[in-house]
């Protein structure tokens, strides 16, 4: 699948440009007065198709075709209990035998590099096997994606022995049953907290502290919707966790990120019970004294919490996204089954009338638009080291939330049927509704980032037109988080005036 933009690269007076198009033979560039597109049609008789190719590789095909078959025939026949399972640790263990399967083909670990032992797709490879599992329960493709989570940090931020040590540990497991946890949330109330975890006040945001004593930082505090208590509930393998290490700064010096290991004594986990996403797990953490090895903090991530959280969040993005996809596409397939199928009393199929046509017309556009834009995400990512600060958060917002709309418009027309456990709509109602408050929530976070990106001074609109790399920066942080002082709005102002 390529992604070579159709970029024109000078413009210098009107009917004089500098382009490239793509003939049957290859690249042609044009750059002479008066030189048209007209022109290259007449002279190399090309067939006029932009550079941007949506077709996949063969290696695609063959990551999407593996993706499915595993979805439908490991995954799909373990989701129906795990989903009515009451008991959330019971729920989550009724997915381990798949799980375990996954790991074995390569798909828990992924996103890791090869070199590391993972299977090293690329961020686009990784969003097109994740529409296949999330098509059918994106609760599971949650587990895998929070491996990422918990990870990929260690890869951005940690030392060559880290990476060795926690991402070999990772892709090693003879059990096959190894987690990583992301841990940055916080439970609400108080000083503590997630969304505001940049104010640059010292008391507000993250309120977990790691004071160091010795070879050793002393932990203490609660966070909320870590990804995962392990299997058992006492823990992942390793988690990565958002401390704050200075407590006489705000958000954006004061926090850093460790890598805290199980076993570690003075943990204490709890599953969280959830509305949605039931195959997968979450956790309330309890920290008292734990006592954690000054070697597992993360070297390029001390000061520098906040960017881990940004830039983690922004990553996954692209995987929120096409999880919504997923499952409003599993939802129109059912409804567009259901309406040829039923006539609700008439005398033809319910699809016959334009009503429910043209809104299952609209809702397959949405969904194919919406893919796209997942796909753009991610290979922006792959373009960009893996920053997408922008990008990954526009795409999160714009798609999670249209396929709620898209999930609800499936159930309108199949009608009061929907509603009958003996179709998948109600599932997918609560699937889709988690999306756009999970994972960074869009309103908590994710708007807030593109606001302080664009608001920026320097901040150029046509940098994602143009595919040009957004650098992310602490200055565009914390915006909104407090209160501008009445001096500086108005300077503002007066600057605007």
């Amino acid at each position: 699948m390529r992604f070579n933009v159709f970029k024109q690269l000078k413009l210098p007076k009107v009917f004089s440009c500098c382009f490239f198009a793509w003939a049957d033979d290859g690249p042609v560039e044009a750059s002479r007065p008066g030189f048209s597109l007209a022109t290259i049609c007449n002279e190399h008789q090309w067939r006029t198709r932009m550079a941007i190719d949506f077709t996949m590789s063969a290696e695609q095909r063959k990551i999407q075709k593996m993706a499915r078959e595993f979805s439908e025939n490991i995954l799909a026949p373990v989701i129906p209990a795990s989903d009515k399972e009451p008991d959330p640790m019971l729920a989550y263990q009724k997915t381990k035998g798949a799980y375990i399967e996954a790991y074995k083909a390569g798909i828990a670990m992924a996103m890791l590099p090869k070199e590391y032992g993972g299977a090293g797709l690329s961020c686009l490879d990784y969003v097109i096997a994740c529409e296949e599992i999330t098509s059918i329960d994106p609760g599971f493709a949650c587990t895998c994606l929070c491996n990422g989570l918990g990870l990929m940090p260690v890869l951005w931020y940690g030392s060559e022995e880290q990476k060795k040590r926690f991402l070999g540990a990772a892709t090693s497991d003879p059990t096959g049953t190894y987690l990583s946890a992301w841990t940055a949330g916080e439970p609400p109330g108080g000083t503590g907290g997630t969304a505001n975890f940049d104010s640059p006040l010292p008391k507000a945001g993250i309120g977990m502290t790691a004071v160091r004593e010795g070879d050793h930082f002393v932990i203490n505090g609660k966070k909320k919707w870590s990804s995962s208590p392990g299997w058992d509930g006492l823990g992942t393998n390793t988690q990565t966790a958002i401390i704050r290490t200075d407590s006489s700064v705000g958000g954006t010096e004061g926090l850093s990120a460790i890598v805290i290991e199980r076993g570690t004594p003075g943990i204490t986990w709890t599953f969280l019970n959830k509305e949605g996403h039931r195959t997968t797990s979450n956790a309330f953490v309890v920290f008292k004294d734990a006592k954690v090895p000054v070697d597992n903090l993360l070297p390029g991530a001390v000061g520098n919490g906040d960017l881990v959280i940004n830039r983690n969040f922004a990553w996954s993005g692209p995987v929120a996204a096409i999880a919504a996809v997923g499952v409003a596409r599993a939802a129109y397939e059912d409804a567009l089954k259901f309406l040829k199928k039923n006539t609700a009393g008439s005398l033809t199929p319910i699809i016959r009338f334009q009503n429910a046509g043209y809104i299952m017309g609209d809702v397959a556009a949405k969904i194919e638009s919406a893919r796209y834009f997942a796909w753009r995400a991610a290979d922006y990512l792959d373009k960009h080291s893996q920053h997408a600060e922008l990008i990954g958060a526009m795409c999160k917002i714009n798609v999670t939330e249209t396929m709620i709309d898209c999930v609800y418009k499936c159930m309108q027309i199949v009608g009061v049927n929907s509603l009958s456990t003996e179709y998948k709509f109600g599932k997918y109602l609560r699937e889709a509704s988690i999306l756009p408050i999970y994972d960074g929530g869009n309103m908590g976070m994710q708007r807030r980032r593109v606001h302080g990106i664009i608001a920026d001074e320097n901040f150029n609109p046509r940098a994602i037109m143009d595919d040009d790399f957004v650098k992310f920066e602490k200055s565009m942080e914390a915006i909104g988080t407090v209160a501008d002082p009445v001096s500086k709005s108005r300077g503002i102002m007066q600057a605007a005036e």
